[in-house]
This record gives structure tokens, sequence and C-alpha cells, in this order.
């Protein structure tokens, strides 16, 4: 027997009403019920979870086209023992290159006619199959102009039903007759890459390190659908952008102990000439022996450029550590005095007193530091700075691509049941979550200490904040960046001075906080997901930040499966350190996989010699069962429209609106 189904009506006419605009009749409303209820019971898409990219641009951009290995796997299934092996890499390279690719093709295929009848047909199943979890609307949308009806037909009609084979083959025909064979497999390839990848989660860390971060960026501003939680090296960048000189300084030491000057440079336009200058005349008869770059894989350079780029390390590292203290000046809240460590120096005997206790100089040829007032800068520094600031300011590129990590960034998020952030959440020695400080002293701790770190962040950059909060929002780059309590770093300090300055080593040592060191207990990460509201039998916490030890038998898995550090070393300076070359974890409708990836060599040899990224995958979790969009929060949205979609139809039968026909 049918159950009567009344609703407040009343109540909610005024947003009916709006609904009815898009729904303006019964039939229209019940086909949007009848499609989103369908949808409900497709398989959820795929996500991919990434951290710590660090400006490793080809690695990053092949995952992406391979899917971390899934497109792979994919032919694989597909075409088992109907293609040779060789065959099967050589598709899989056209569908991650297929410009390149192609190109090659031509050169030595003797029969391209044939070779592309053959090639279109393979695509045509690889797209079938990545495309068979979503809808055809979903699926059209993701189709390029040019080829929508054509690719669209292709994947519904099939060359072995008998009544359209003649009709299919027409179509590759005819795509090969009028030369549009080329275009149509790049549009197919990139179709292909698109479905594969559902969301793209980026948990933080896209800067420094290495040479491509404004290539990452660049590439994920074409990305269908991605976002990130901001890491302390995202901040750093986003301080450096809106006028924090110690941000602007940390950023160019950094590089330039790298010798990565390609994304200041080449990326964003920064003139590094005055500091160049700067330090060549200030700094002429000093080796700057502490200050010489790391040079890491494909980073050649000679003796004079390496030479050239300490000098210039050490110019900024004094700098910094000038600028930092004066914005730790104007914040005795950060208690961060102790880290203002020229004050400390006998700058006549060489050592440097830290906590009651003397400490030998490596060095302490400091030209431009007065030990009377050890923190002023010199008019030359001044100007100096001056420049370095007018710079990031001016840099276009890298306002844009501050603008494209604001529109799609947050502290934290939170998807299907999984927590998201970079490094940490501020915890007492007990697991309980501290409370931070913010501004006016006001404190907070978890979720809204989160969001309201989120909020200060943007109004770094928002014209109508005023002044004097514009001012503290972007001197707290800076505690983000270093400050004992931020979710962003959560250490003891930042012992960049010591590793400097100071010969002994055991001062180096940056204590980690309390959500380092209980993180392994599945009550402190079920307390956290509490304070965060996230609710699911299988939830979890999943970030980067700290690279997993894998060499050393370190499992990525921690407190019973409730947390996940993806951090796998991505990053070509963490490879030694953590014997692999990152992680990619995926969620797909049956469970969470892990991707273990080895180094990457070079875009140019996946082309001319089909090498992929070697990755190892481990089953971390599998539902059981498939897990479908009405298991996800897309479901919950969704079923929530079907809910006003009926109150709607109940409007329009009881007579509250009238259809417009």
């Amino acid at each position: 027997m049918k159950q009567s189904v009344h609703y407040d009506i009343e109540k909610d006419l005024r947003y009916l009403n709006l609904l009815s605009q898009s729904f303006p009749s019964v039939a229209a409303a019940s086909t949007e019920i009848i499609n989103l209820e369908a949808i409900l019971n497709l398989p959820k898409g795929t996500e991919h979870f990434l951290a710590d990219l660090h400006g490793e641009y080809q690695a990053f951009r092949h995952i992406l086209k391979n899917a971390s290995g899934n497109i792979k796997r994919k032919v694989n299934e597909l075409f088992g023992s109907e293609i040779r092996e060789s065959e099967k890499k050589e598709l899989c390279t056209l569908i991650y290159y297929p410009e390149e690719k192609l190109e090659l093709v031509k050169e030595s295929d003797e029969d391209i006619e044939d070779w592309y009848h053959i090639t279109i047909y393979q695509l045509v199943r690889v797209c079938r199959d990545v495309s068979s979890k979503y809808t055809r609307s979903k699926v059209r949308k993701s189709l390029p102009a040019d080829f929508s009806y054509v690719i669209e037909q292709l994947l519904h009609e099939r060359s072995d039903d008998m009544n359209k084979t003649a009709y299919v083959k027409v179509i590759v025909d005819t795509i090969i007759t009028t030369g549009r064979a080329d275009d149509f497999i790049i549009a197919l390839c990139n179709v292909i890459q698109r479905l594969a990848i559902d969301q793209l989660h980026i948990l933080g860390d896209i800067f420094d390190r290495g040479q491509g971060a404004h290539i990452i960026l660049d590439t994920l501003k074409q990305y269908h659908s991605w976002d990130i939680q901001w890491g302390n090296h995202d901040i750093l960048w986003m301080g450096a952008s809106a006028g924090n000189d110690a941000c602007i300084c940390n950023v160019l030491r950094l590089s330039l102990r790298y010798a990565n000057l390609t994304t200041l440079e080449e990326g964003y336009g920064i003139n590094l000439l005055p500091l160049a200058t700067f330090a060549m005349e200030t700094y002429a008869e000093d080796a700057c022996l502490e200050f010489m770059p790391k040079l890491l894989k494909n980073n050649e350079m000679d003796e004079k450029t390496k030479l050239l780029t300490a000098k210039m390390h050490k110019a900024i590292a004094v700098l910094q550590l000038k600028t930092e203290a004066k914005i730790i000046g104007r914040h005795p809240e950060w208690e961060m005095d102790n880290r203002c460590l020229l004050n400390s120096i006998d700058y006549k005997r060489g050592v440097c007193t830290i906590e009651g206790k003397e400490y030998d100089m490596t060095s302490c040829h400091f030209p431009t530091i007065d030990p009377s007032d050890p923190n002023r800068l010199t008019p030359e520094e001044e100007l100096l700075m001056e420049k370095l600031h007018h710079s990031f300011a001016a840099s276009e590129k890298l306002n844009k691509h501050i603008s494209i990590l604001l529109a799609h960034g947050c502290m934290y998020a939170i998807y299907n049941s999984n927590l998201l952030f970079h490094a940490s959440i501020p915890l007492n020695d007990d697991g309980t979550l501290k409370e931070v400080e913010l501004y006016n002293n006001k404190s907070y701790s978890g979720r809204e200490l989160m969001q309201r770190i989120g909020i200060l962040i943007r109004s770094a950059f928002a014209s109508d904040t005023e002044d004097d909060e514009r001012q503290h929002a972007i001197d707290y780059f800076l505690y983000l960046w270093c400050g004992k309590n931020s979710p962003l770093f959560d250490k003891s300090k930042m012992a960049t001075f010591e590793r400097y300055f100071l010969t002994d080593k055991e001062i180096y040592k940056e204590e980690k906080g309390n959500y380092f060191k209980l993180r392994d207990s599945e009550e402190v990460c079920d307390r956290i997901l509490d304070a965060f509201g996230v609710t699911g039998n299988n939830r979890h916490i999943i970030n980067g930040h700290v690279p997993v030890h894998a060499s050393k038998g370190e499992n990525p898995i921690k407190a019973n499966g409730r947390l996940m550090v993806i951090d796998g070393g991505f990053s070509e300076a963490y490879h030694k350190e953590t014997g692999i070359a990152g992680y990619t974890l995926v969620y797909h409708s049956r469970g969470f996989q892990l991707v273990q990836h080895e180094p990457f060599t070079s875009t140019q040899e996946a082309i001319l010699q089909g090498t992929d990224i070697k990755s190892t995958t481990q089953i971390v979790e599998m539902s059981a069962h498939r897990m479908l969009v009405a298991d996800t929060d897309k479901g919950i949205e969704l079923r929530e429209q079907i809910k006003d979609l009926k109150e709607l139809l109940y409007a329009y039968r009881h007579g509250y609106i009238k259809e417009k026909r």
C-alpha cells in the first residue's frame, strides 16, 4: 500500500519557487529524480591522493598521465594475450604522451593507415572501460567539442554488433581519410587520462626542492577536478607573495641551498641580480663553505657558479635572521625571542650561548652585523630587501598561482570520511586538542583552529581587510612556517641558525610535537576525527609532511589503519632517506590501495623507450561491497536534491506552484 507523504510546503515555498525555474514541470522534475536515483547506483569515482611534490614536475605529470599505474593495469586486463607485451607498452606510452608518440610512429611505421585503424579501435576499448562508471552526461562533458559526437558514437556502438559494423567502420575510415586521425587520437588519449582519475587531492608542499613547482601549478590550472591542503612550503611562498620579508628570504635561501633557481627566475621572473651583486661585494673574501649548494641529479655547476651561489646563500641567510627577528619582536605572544640568535653571539670569541651553554661557531664572519645592534639592517641590506620585496610583489605569474592555491585550497578538508591535512593537529601531552592563540588573545583548537587559520591567511590577500588585521595576517605566515604550535610545523624549533653556524650537531635536533609522538595511537586519531566531525565505520586521517622511511621498514599505515602517511619522498632530495620516490594513495570503489613508486627517469626516456614509473601496490583496506555514489559525500548531496525535487512534485500536484508549460 502506497504511503501518503506530507510536506511543510508553505515553509519552503520561496525555495521551491526558485527550484521550479530549473524544473518547470512535473515531467522535468520527475526526469531529474530518475536521473539522480540512477547516479546513486553507479560505482564511486576514483580518488588519488598525493603529498609533498616539491617541484618534481616530470614525475608528477607522468603519474597523472598513467593514473598511478591504473591505465597500464586496465590495458593488461582488456587485451590480455590478444596483443604482445611490447604492443601493450606502446599503447600505454601513446595514451600518456600522444603528441610525441605519434611523431615517432609516423617516422617508423610503413603502413600508417593500418596502424591508425588498429590503434583507434584499441583506444576506444580503453576509453569505454574507463568511462563505464560514469553517466553519459558526465562523459559527454569530458569530451572535446571537435570530436564529442564521434567519440560518443564509438563509445556506445560496438563493432561486433552485426547491425552496426559498417556504421562504426565508416566512422573510423572517415576520421582517417579526412586527415583527422592524429587529432582524434590525441583527443581520445586525453579523455582516457581525464576519466581515469575522478578527483585529485594534493596534501601540500608543491614548492621547493625541485625545479618545477610553477609547471605543476600550470598543470593543475588545467586539471578537471582537484583540491589542495596547504603545506608549510606552500605557505612560505604564499607569505612571500603577500609581502612577508622573512618568507621572501626563506624562499630564496631554500632555492639557493638546492641550487634551484629555475622556479624563481624562469617560472616567476624574480630578479636575483641585486642579491648576486650585494653578495659578491659583501662576501668577496669569504669562502662561505657552510653555504655550498646541495646539488641534486642532473644539476651540474662549475666552481665559479657554486661559489657565487654560496655567497648569495649566506647573504640571504643573514638577511633572513634579521627580518625574522624584526617580526618576532612585534609578537611577544609567539614566545619566539629565543630564536633571535644573532643576539646570543660573542662576536670576538666566536661562540653562541643557548640556554646558558656556549657553542663554537663554524665561522664568525658577519660584515653586515653590528654587535651592538645585530638585527639592524644596513642601508645596503634595506635597499636589497626593498628590491626583492618589489620583485615578488610584481610577479604576475606568482600572484596568479597563489590565487589558484587560495581558490582550490584550505588548511584541511573532509572527503568521504577521510580527514585531509598536510602535517599535524596541535595536541597536549595527554593527546587532547591544544588551544593555540591566533589574534587578539583568542585561542582555538582542532577544527576551529584550522578554520580560523584559513580565514586569517585569506585576509592577508583580501582588499577589504583592516590594515592592522592584514599586517598581523602577513606576519603570521612566519609563525605558520616555524612556530612551535603551528599545525604546519609542530616542532620545538627550526634549527636553521644552528645547522649553518654551530659545530655541535646535538644542538641541531628539532624535537617533534605531540601529534608526531602520539599519532600511532588509535584513540588519539579517533579523538581528532571526532573533533572534526568525521563519521563512518571506515574513517581515516590522511597526511604527509614527514617522509616515511620505507627502506628501514617503516609502515605508512599507522594507528591500526586510522592514519595513512603518504609522504614517500617524492622529491629527489629525499630518495636516499626514504628508499623510494613517493606514494599515491588510490581510493576506488573497492577500497584503498597504496601505490609505491620508484624514481622516474625522464619524460624523454618514457616517450622514446616506453619506460614507466615502476610501482608496487599494497592493498590497505578493501570494502565488503563495491562502493557506490550513494556511499559518498556526493550521494548525501544527491539524496538531498532528490528530497527537494520530490517536495517540488508535491507542490505541483497539490496546486501550491503552477507548472510552466
